[in-house]
């Protein structure tokens, strides 16, 4: 906040003004700076906002009103009080005053006694204002702080729970990370909101939370599951929606949307639910292409990893059946990115 005051005074009359600055001063410690003309006092408003302008109604080109509208529509100027001086007493040239934003008025010939107090209040007034603005921006700033705080702990929680849940799974916590960010990548060219995007990110990967609930002898089995053992797996998508079902959080029930939704297939031919199209969540469709992609693109024990071209050909393939189209030309819109995220799990940095 500044410490010294400062009122600018508009008057064409240099003896006027030398006497409007003088008393004003004498009632606050402050600078008082003078202009004759009407365009060179904006020139100056917009370098420096004063904390109380003095402006006479009668000046040569530009009236006091003119300038005073000049001053309201500025942002900078919203609280600013604007005092205008005139001889005229007519209702109409006080009404315009006041629908143009003035504050005050005083009459000519100025009484000195009645400037300083006036100035002295509005002075006040504006020292006041500038504390509480002072104030705002630092709660505003400590309220920042806080969420950001929170926000990355909520991060943190939930990146070390996906690290479990894909420990659970015999994997290392990598799947779900590159799900999670080509996630984002897929949300963000789909045009959705920034703040969508990030949920996204975040919940993408708890897709596989219901996982903790399945045996470990169907978990990790080598080779290929029975039906039964199938049936039992699928169940991971149901165990997971219940798991993270009723929450408060918009994090969180989207969490639960994409692990409910992310084996649904565009066609209606996923599971659990048999939905389709526009019928599954955004976030269940976008999850469902960066799961598959890189489950393609991972070593099992079962098969071998994919070339991420030959997976992006998959994805590509079965566009409008298993996939959203619109998801799917979203990832491919991304591809450049998805790709330098790829490489750099295999670089040697990423280790």
């Amino acid at each position: 906040m500044q410490t010294r005051m400062r009122i600018l005074v508009v008057e064409d009359d240099p003896i006027a003004a030398a006497v409007l600055g003088r008393v004003a001063s004498q009632a606050f410690d402050c600078t008082v700076v003078g202009h004759s003309d009407a365009d060179a006092a904006l020139a100056d408003c917009e370098e420096c906002v004063p904390d109380l302008v003095l402006v006479d109604y009668q000046m040569p080109g530009m009236d006091g009103v003119e300038f005073i509208g000049h001053l309201r529509a500025k942002k900078r100027y919203e609280h600013v009080p604007l005092v205008m001086i005139t001889a005229d007493d007519a209702r109409d040239i006080r009404i315009k005053a006041i629908n143009a934003g003035a504050t005050d008025f005083l009459n000519k010939p100025v009484d000195p006694e009645e400037l300083k107090v006036r100035s002295r209040n509005l002075l006040r007034l504006r020292q006041a204002q500038l504390k509480l603005a002072d104030r705002a921006r630092f709660l505003a700033a400590e309220v920042q702080a806080a969420t950001r705080q929170i926000l990355e702990r909520e991060e943190e929680i939930i990146w070390r729970l996906a690290r479990a849940i894909e420990y659970r799974d015999g994997g290392t916590g990598e799947h779900v990370a590159r799900v999670a960010v080509i996630s984002r990548i897929i949300a963000e060219e789909l045009g959705l909101e920034p703040e969508h995007c990030r949920n996204i990110y975040l919940s993408a990967p708890l897709h596989d939370v219901g996982k903790v609930a399945i045996s470990d002898a169907i978990l990790n089995k080598p080779g290929k599951l029975t039906d039964e053992e199938f049936a039992a797996m699928r169940e991971h998508v149901n165990i997971g929606a219940t798991i993270l079902s009723n929450g408060d959080s918009e994090l969180v029930q989207i969490a639960a949307a994409i692990a409910a939704t992310h084996h649904e297939k565009w066609d209606g031919t996923g599971y659990p639910k048999r939905l389709s199209g526009h019928e599954i969540p955004v976030e269940g469709r976008i999850v469902a292409v960066a799961d598959v992609f890189d489950a393609l693109c991972a070593r099992r024990s079962y098969k071998d990893a994919w070339h991420p071209e030959e997976a992006l050909a998959e994805i590509v393939r079965c566009s409008g059946r298993h996939f959203d189209p619109e998801c799917v030309a979203a990832f491919e819109r991304g591809w450049g990115r998805i790709v330098k995220i790829l490489l750099s799990e295999q670089s040697p940095s990423a280790a």
